[in-house]
């Protein structure tokens, strides 16, 4: 060895060295083909993200209807609208059988932030009570509103 670095000699028959790398071309094809998948698949996973508070809703909403009905087993009566949700956790004063509290974590609010609306007695379950959420959109109506009255 001589000090000097070594280098590939270019024998006959061999190809010279290529620098590696990526040529722009290509990485706009790639770029191209990942924007192209992202455009299938994110709608997809958005519209299960809806699914998924929707559902997370009808289970509170379940959840919430087992504690009302353990309080009414114990008090005889469903909490007015005026006492509200509020009284699975805080006795109502009228309420002398109460055994609660009948919610441990306190009242949920739904997938979307906003309180659940309970009404007592009802506009659509007359004998009992009225439990729902406006939705993602936080308005009272539309085909996004989940409650306990629907078959949905």
């Amino acid at each position: 060895m001589n000090g000097r670095p070594h280098r590939p000699s270019n024998r006959p028959g061999e190809r010279p060295r290529r620098r590696s790398g990526f040529t722009l071309i290509e990485l706009l094809l790639v770029l191209a083909i990942l924007a192209a998948l992202a455009a299938m698949v994110v709608p997809k996973f958005t519209r299960r993200s809806q699914q998924a508070k929707e559902t997370a809703a009808r289970v509170d909403i379940a959840n919430l209807e087992l504690a009302l009905d353990s309080f009414e087993v114990d008090c005889g009566r469903y909490p007015t609208t005026q006492e509200g949700l509020a009284a699975l956790i805080d006795q109502p004063s009228n309420a002398l059988d109460w055994k609660g509290a009948y919610i441990k974590r306190g009242i949920p609010k739904d997938p979307w932030g906003n309180p659940y609306v309970y009404r007592c007695p009802g506009q659509n379950n007359r004998d009992s009570y009225d439990l729902n959420s406006y939705g993602p959109d936080g308005q009272n109506g539309g085909d996004d509103d989940v409650d306990n009255w629907s078959e949905r």
